[in-house]
């Protein structure tokens, strides 16, 4: 093992400590009282912001004061999460976190990163929703072996889709190219948006997105859906087979989506958030509107809700796996 890779490791176990410190929101009255803004590090319409304005709508609700969602793209997520996490920790400041922004960029970015694992507190998994492989309906391919087949016959001439380097995306494209020997050219947009446009054009034959964002293109016929990158079928898609059925079972990578505040936040207020959080979850109806996206209810603990510890510890999980993608893949950002 490396020193650079102990020492992130090091970094990455920190985030699993919650912290129970003060707070002049505490001493200023309870929590909350007044209006609470729900950062997204990425642009408008993608997963992430569908997400987070479901939730930000639920909280508003059940919290009594306005959740606003700030969109704040850049760097692939590092923009966004660098405000939250140098934000005063008064509960007023929240990060929608991501499976890029809270895991992958860590290795991807290194010693550029503006934020460290310790500098943001673990509260809640709102969703994992699956990553779709898809291709322009212009394609001549139905099914991952048939893509496979048909990339191979003109390596170096296609392109792959993401929404930008070090997203789960484009790990996820980098997983496929590595495991089925694929000579794509990864083209990366600034979010899901633009790059389903260039798609549903044929500018772009191949593309990986998240479930949620993509699904509605692939059920009226825009893009045509390969796989699935879960071990399961996803419910919303129950046509579409898995990568494993296709042929190439490592091809497994699940996006996940949550809440996650200035380290310094304080325990009450981690708890309030994720008891909320947990009880939305389980609400039929916001079950539902999940589901219908392409999302599936975490797992991080017996009941299937989250909690701030066990998805402390499942960052610092995530954040290994995909350092050892990022390495394997080679992986670099200009």
């Amino acid at each position: 093992m490396t020193q650079h890779r102990r020492a992130l490791l090091g970094i990455a176990a920190t985030a699993l400590a919650v912290p129970r410190l003060a707070s002049p929101a505490l001493a200023q009255g309870a929590w909350p009282n007044r209006t609470i803004r729900l950062v997204v590090p990425f642009t408008p319409a993608g997963t992430t912001d569908i997400a987070a304005r479901i939730l930000a709508e639920r909280l508003t609700q059940r919290l009594g004061q306005n959740v606003i969602v700030e969109n704040r793209p850049g760097a692939g997520g590092n923009l966004g999460s660098d405000v939250v996490a140098k934000s005063e920790p008064d509960g007023y400041s929240l990060l929608m976190c991501t499976i890029s922004s809270s895991a992958i960029n860590y290795s991807l970015y290194g010693a550029r990163m503006p934020y460290r694992p310790e500098d943001l507190a673990a509260i809640g998994m709102l969703i994992r929703v699956p990553n779709a492989i898809f291709v322009s309906p212009a394609l001549p391919v139905h099914t991952l072996p048939e893509l496979v087949a048909y990339v191979k016959a003109r390596p170096g001439q296609l392109n792959i889709g993401s929404s930008g380097i070090g997203t789960s995306l484009h790990m996820t494209g980098e997983l496929l190219k590595l495991d089925a020997g694929l000579d794509l050219t990864h083209v990366p947009f600034r979010g899901a948006g633009p790059m389903l446009q260039e798609c549903i054009a044929g500018r772009i034959e191949v593309a990986v997105d998240n479930l949620p964002s993509v699904i509605g293109h692939l059920r009226d016929g825009r893009l045509r859906a390969i796989a699935v990158t879960t071990a399961t079928r996803s419910p919303a898609l129950p046509e579409v087979p898995t990568t494993a059925e296709g042929g190439l079972p490592r091809v497994e990578a699940t996006a996940w989506f949550g809440v996650q505040g200035p380290s310094r936040l304080p325990r009450p207020i981690i708890d309030r958030i994720s008891t909320e959080m947990n009880a939305i979850i389980k609400e039929p109806e916001t079950a539902r509107r999940l589901l219908e996206l392409g999302g599936m209810t975490p797992d991080l603990t017996p009941d299937g809700g989250t909690a701030p510890e066990p998805f402390g510890r499942f960052i610092a999980a995530e954040i290994e796996k995909w350092g050892e993608v990022v390495r394997r893949a080679r992986v670099s950002v200009e």
